[in-house]
């Protein structure tokens, strides 16, 4: 079994850290968020780290150990510095442009995609082919790439479609004469 809750989380700088009744409150300079972990763990603010504990011996407790651990530290993490997904456009005719509050994708269909910006985060085209999504959670922020992405996968044969900036497709050699 992994051990990765006692991994201490560090508070950056300017970064307030608020522990009651089961939910934890973080206020950064990017924004605020909290979680609520009831009474899965018990979490304690050092100087400036957070410990998160088992709140028993049951197996119950010792499966969302880490799994609180990680949420805390990604509320940390967004409010101080936030999360970036960054997506990729390929293919002959494919480009997104910011209109208003959505992005209008043209992805080889008869009709572009209209896709409205999620609250909270924020969605630019840095070049026709290319989108940048940023937000202060990590959730929020994968998920609305996701989304993105579903409208067109990129398929193996010649790479065309929406992928991550990171993302490696593994390409198929295709059709032999």
């Amino acid at each position: 079994m992994s051990r990765s809750g006692r991994i201490p989380i560090k508070i950056p700088e300017n970064t307030e850290i608020k522990v009651d009744n089961g939910i934890i409150t973080a206020k950064g300079k990017l924004g605020e968020l909290s979680f609520n972990f009831g009474k899965d763990a018990r979490v304690d603010i050092d100087d400036k780290t957070i410990t998160v504990a088992k709140a028993g011996n049951n197996k119950d407790f010792a499966k969302m150990w880490g799994t609180v651990r990680s949420r805390i530290s990604n509320i940390v993490e967004g409010v101080s510095n936030g999360f970036v997904k960054e997506l990729e456009l390929n293919g002959v005719g494919y480009k997104a442009a910011e209109k208003g509050k959505s992005i209008e994708l043209n992805l080889g269909y008869s009709h572009p995609i209209n896709f409205p910006v999620p609250e909270g985060l924020k969605i630019e085209v840095t070049k026709p082919t290319q989108i940048k999504i940023s937000g202060i959670d990590k959730q929020k922020v994968g998920q609305t790439a996701s989304e993105i992405r579903s409208f067109r996968k990129p398929e193996p044969f010649k790479g065309k479609g929406i992928k991550y900036k990171d993302e490696v497709i593994r390409r198929k050699e295709g059709k032999k004469k």
